[in-house]
């Protein structure tokens, strides 16, 4: 739909983030040097579609490392994403912080939402603080993961968005938990998501 042509590299592997979070450095290093082969010596962008995979595979070095796009960048760059079909939601954004912090990237996320007509973008308070997921942080140190969840999800009981937009699957999976665990009836999606589900509401893929 935004002109690009999606190609596969099969012998990608896992990014080595979690296991750089666990202190397995060496097995980090490992998996970035398989992907770096993997991904050649081409310039074009590797996409990723998660906050902390595109941080930390951001970090490898190198012209690789210039070569990271968040799936967000791509889509927002020359004036797009092109506008879908109208979605009568209310959404609540939640940016993840390997996105806005570690990557610095705050305004492509919010030109997908413009491009989705009705889409009701709704802020809660803190917003950009940490979920509470932080990589590994949800299972090593799960109490503490809990309270620093619990203002967010304040947050957004105040609001009652139908939607938790993140692009993180840590805090997808963080946020989501929370909010079954408080009764808060609010899906979780990635922002592309629901791109796309506009662009199946403007019947756009016939």
């Amino acid at each position: 739909m935004n002109g690009y042509e999606v190609r596969e590299v099969p012998g990608q592997v896992c990014c080595g983030a979690l296991h750089a979070h666990a202190g397995l450095g060496d097995a980090a290093r490992e998996l970035a040097r398989a992907n770096v082969a993997a991904f050649g010596d081409g310039d074009e962008p590797i996409v990723v579609n998660s906050a902390g995979c595109g941080a930390f595979m951001k970090e490898y070095g190198g012209a690789f490392s210039a070569r990271v796009r968040d799936v967000t960048e791509l889509l927002a760059a020359n004036g797009g994403p092109v506008a879908g079909g109208p979605l009568d939601l209310q959404v609540a954004y939640d940016p993840p912080c390997h996105l806005l912090h570690a990557q610095r990237i705050s305004q492509p996320p919010e030109r997908l939402f413009a491009a989705i007509p009705l889409l009701r973008l709704v802020t809660i308070a803190g917003a950009n603080d940490c979920c509470g997921s932080a990589g590994l942080f949800t299972l090593v140190e799960p109490e503490m993961s809990r309270a620093v969840l619990q203002p967010k999800l304040e947050g957004l009981s105040a609001v009652a968005p139908q939607v938790v937009a993140t692009g993180n699957p840590g805090c997808a999976m963080q946020i989501g938990a929370g909010l079954a665990a408080r009764g808060i009836r609010a899906q979780v999606r990635h922002p592309v998501e629901l791109l796309d589900a506009s662009y199946r509401a403007a019947g756009r893929y016939e």
